[in-house]
């Protein structure tokens, strides 16, 4: 059984890797663009259509903006959403339980009109900025690391038969 799952999560990746080293543009523009898919599809509300405008409007590409929002929009949300939580709470140096039991409250309400009030904005603005550092350094290390990896497969002489 977790012989499978690994052979899954193997499968997905590769074929992520097969489709970014087959986009024809340069190493740096589908670098980038994958790294602004990374970034954009770890903020909530944002994803593949900000991704696909943004890339289009900063002149990266497009196809690999999109896959990297694809690959990050959604089934990270759980583990980025704690992750926010702790280091937002960190740098306004609140008590990331507290702030999580605040959201958690504000959502089973549903009241957002709260979301404009003083106390609301505290439990806000700390999620915000702790998505806000993960986004950065995900994108980053997403664009360093197809950046190399890009790289070192577009120099590998190709092999005609």
């Amino acid at each position: 059984m977790i012989a499978r799952i690994i052979h899954n999560i193997l499968q997905f990746f590769k074929s992520i890797y097969t489709k970014l080293v087959a986009i024809n543009d340069t190493p740096q523009k589908i670098a980038q663009g994958f790294g602004l898919g990374v970034f954009l599809g770890i903020v909530p509300g944002l994803g593949p259509i900000a991704s696909l405008v943004l890339a289009t409007i900063l002149k990266m590409n497009r196809a690999a903006a999109l896959l990297g929002s694809l690959l990050t929009n959604t089934w990270l949300s759980v583990v980025t959403f704690f992750m926010a939580v702790k280091l937002g709470s960190a740098a306004f140096g609140i008590d990331w339980k507290n702030a999580c039991q605040n959201w958690k409250a504000l959502a089973a309400n549903a009241d957002w009109l709260d979301l404009f009030k003083l106390s609301a904005l505290k439990i806000a603005l700390p999620v915000m900025l702790g998505y806000l550092i993960i986004s950065l350094l995900a994108g980053l290390l997403a664009y360093l690391l197809s950046l190399t990896i890009i790289l070192t497969v577009k120099r590998k002489p190709q092999l005609h038969p």
